[in-house]
């Protein structure tokens, strides 16, 4: 499987709150999910870049909004999850499941730091 098949942890969070936002969320709402449901701060750089790069792979497609007076007539951006970025998820999950299958973290550890 090819790089484009892979999904990485950042690329995890920002799909899952573009699926929380159902179809509402743009950089700064998804930067905002992510922060508050994982605890992690997030650079909108950040945020924007990994949203770009899963347009290309097709896992999340993108529209631009009305202008918006507030943004001095700019549109807001807002993106949606394709069924490639759901099934991406889906084998992220089935591999991390698989990892975690059977894993005792009490006796991980030899001498029990």
């Amino acid at each position: 499987m090819g790089r484009k098949g892979f999904l990485g942890a950042f690329e995890e969070l920002v799909l899952l709150a573009v699926i929380r936002a159902k179809g509402a969320g743009y950089g700064m709402t998804i930067r905002r999910e992510i922060e508050e449901r994982a605890g992690r701060e997030v650079a909108i750089g950040a945020v924007y870049a990994t949203l770009d790069r899963m347009e290309d792979k097709g896992w999340v497609v993108s529209r631009l909004g009305d202008p918006d007076p507030d943004r001095r007539g700019r549109a807001r951006r807002y993106f949606e999850i394709r069924p490639a970025g759901v099934q991406a998820l889906e084998s992220a999950r089935r591999s991390r499941d698989g990892l975690w299958d059977g894993v005792d973290l009490d006796s991980a550890v030899e001498g029990g730091l």
